[in-house]
């Protein structure tokens, strides 16, 4: 014996220390699989390998604009006679926003249709006494383009009344009132704001260098520091066609419903792009265990004897709290996501609760704790 362990040695010396380490690997792994039987299983949370919507997100920040906006001004040179609004309610397309003084186009107006009234009779005689051949014809053709003349000039007055009505052009919210009653308002005088904020425009720029994964129609969620519980939905509507030589970004403008109105146009939101859009094999971020190059997980294989088999995996990409798996795991499959630390070849587990969406691993260990102590 003592010949053999001196022969031993003396191999050991002559092939130097790093021939140890396997040595070494064979006696750990030899150990840890004669762990005695008899010892406990280690308690341990398991999750499902579930399938999910993925998509691999790409956040940027972005100004809201509504869906339509005009500041309304005033065309023509007079007094404001009536405000039909106070500012900040809905009003209706068409509807009358301000009214401006137009009593001398009235006047002129009537003066018109006066006129007209004088031509028509004229026409109707001429055409009697043509009728009995007692007028020229020629007479008759003359009459006419006078009462045509007067027409025109009643369209034109028509026309120019509407310019001392000021309508919304289309359904929307009014801004702040600005002007009273007798204010003397001349062409280009801003009147009132409109906005259509049923649906919100929300501008942003990416990257030049992911435009190949952006296309029309993508989902986008939005958050605003006013409203920090609330995510709001919508998809890319628009992508610029050019990139901007300087920033090397391009433009985009995604759409967002707004039924509730809560958001208002010139709001600062992050967004952020779902883009490729996929179906995929998700776990908790706790359950993989990082070994230099590899990934791996612990999969319980039985639950009867609490068995357990460590397996290399392949991820994708990562969110808050999970992860994608590429490779290596199936759906159904139940890992461990808590308590792999203390597991190896020869452990068996004791399953105390399966963590999901509905149930969080806090719950988990308060049950366990009721349970231990009752």
């Amino acid at each position: 014996m003592i010949h053999a362990f001196a022969s031993l040695r003396a191999s050991l010396q002559r092939l130097g220390p790093l021939a140890l380490i396997p040595l070494l690997v064979t006696l750990s792994s030899a150990t840890l699989a004669q762990q005695p039987a008899d010892m406990p299983p280690t308690p341990v949370i398991g999750a499902e390998v579930s399938r999910k919507a993925w998509s691999d997100p790409l956040e940027s920040l972005g100004t809201l604009a509504a869906n339509e906006s005009v500041t309304l001004s005033a065309t023509v040179t007079d007094t404001v006679s009536a405000i039909n609004f106070e500012g900040g309610e809905r009003v209706k397309r068409g509807e009358v926003l301000v009214e401006l003084s137009d009593a001398e186009e009235q006047a002129a107006l009537r003066e018109a249709q006066a006129l007209r009234v004088e031509r028509q009779n004229a026409v109707d005689r001429l055409s009697q006494l043509q009728s009995r051949n007692l007028a020229p014809r020629a007479d008759v053709e003359d009459s006419r383009a006078q009462l045509q003349q007067v027409d025109a000039t009643l369209q034109g007055l028509r026309a120019r009344l509407e310019n001392y009505r000021v309508k919304a052009p289309f359904d929307g919210v009014v801004g702040v009132r600005d002007i009273s009653v007798g204010t003397l308002v001349t062409p280009g005088t801003e009147l009132v704001t409109l906005d259509d904020v049923s649906r919100m425009k929300l501008d942003f720029e990416i990257p030049e260098v992911q435009l190949g994964s952006l296309t029309e129609g993508l989902a986008v969620t939005a958050t605003t520091a006013a409203y920090p519980d609330r995510v709001f939905e919508g998809d890319v509507g628009t992508i610029d066609s050019r990139v901007d030589p300087v920033s090397r970004s391009i433009a985009v403008r995604a759409l967002i419903d707004n039924p509730d109105q809560r958001l208002r146009p010139g709001m600062l939101m992050r967004v952020t792009i779902a883009r490729r859009p996929r179906q995929a094999l998700v776990i908790p971020e706790s359950a993989v265990v990082p070994e230099g190059q590899r990934q791996r997980v612990w999969v319980i294989t039985s639950r009867e004897d609490g068995s357990v088999e460590r397996r290399d995996i392949s991820v994708g990409e990562r969110r808050r709290g999970e992860v994608e798996v590429t490779e290596g795991l199936t759906a159904g499959e139940l890992v461990v996501s808590h308590g792999a630390d203390r597991l190896h070849a020869a452990s068996r587990v004791r399953l105390i609760g399966i963590e999901d969406d509905s149930t969080s691993v806090s719950e988990i260990l308060r049950a366990n704790r009721q349970g231990d102590d009752a």
